[in-house]
């Protein structure tokens, strides 16, 4: 009895852990809109969402969201808070020393720089750009002064109040500011990252190939594209 017993609450430890691995915690920021962005129900929306849940369905996993501070997104997929980065994060080269990408479910974008007028000097100025981006790394480059912040709003207020000369950021997230009307489009449009894609920890390869085959299939029935267009309008770029 006592080796039945045991052995039913083995199988059902095994079910357990089979379920739990269906369970896929994604981890965004929540503040990079129209990639990610928190809507009036407090809850993760824009482009990444939709296409997150599409991914997990196509995939055959039950998905969960998790928002987290963007400077510490990667440390924190590591570390296991979440099992996936889906946050309008590049790849680069040194991030891939870190984590594993999936292919782009984007085209490489242009970053943009946008200012109060059109006579901005971009390479003496200040510039601001979200901290860990490859945005604020070509400021450096550039020899211009670059200024951090936690947060593309944060970025974007720092030029509207005088702390900043103009941001740099994906052009896709500054098309919106500059239609407000306050802002301008200065300087010339530039050519940064690999594309955008998932990251998972190097340890996890088999729920990589996973996304990676469902963004796949997205870009063959021309659903990725339909996204693209969706939120980030006909002139981004797309497959």
């Amino acid at each position: 009895m006592k080796k039945l017993i045991l052995g039913t609450a083995a199988l059902a430890l095994s079910a357990g852990m089979a379920l739990a691995q269906d369970v896929v915690r994604l981890g965004t920021e929540g503040a990079y809109p129209p990639y990610n962005f928190i809507n009036d129900a407090g809850e993760v929306d824009g482009l990444e969402r939709e296409l997150g849940d599409e991914l997990c369905k196509r995939a055959e996993l039950t998905c969960t969201w998790v928002t987290n501070d963007w400077d510490s997104i990667i440390p924190n997929l590591v570390s296991g808070n979440y099992d996936s980065i889906i946050a309008g994060m590049s790849i680069t080269p040194e991030r891939e020393e870190v984590v594993a990408f999936t292919q782009p479910y984007t085209p490489p974008s242009m970053s943009s720089y946008a200012a109060l007028s059109d006579d901005v000097d971009l390479e003496g100025g200040v510039i601001s750009a979200q901290t860990g981006t490859i945005q604020a790394n070509h400021v450096v480059d550039t020899g211009a002064t670059l200024l951090e912040y936690p947060t593309s709003d944060e970025c974007i207020a720092a030029v509207r109040n005088g702390e900043a000369d103009a941001v740099l950021a994906d052009k896709d997230v500054l098309v919106p500011v500059v239609n407000e009307g306050d802002m301008v489009f200065v300087g010339e449009d530039t050519p940064l990252g690999n594309g955008i894609g998932m990251a998972f920890r190097k340890s996890d390869p088999e729920m990589k190939d996973k996304f990676d085959a469902a963004i796949q299939s997205m870009k063959d029935d021309g659903t990725m594209n339909a996204l693209i267009i969706k939120w980030m309008g006909e002139d981004s770029p797309r497959w």
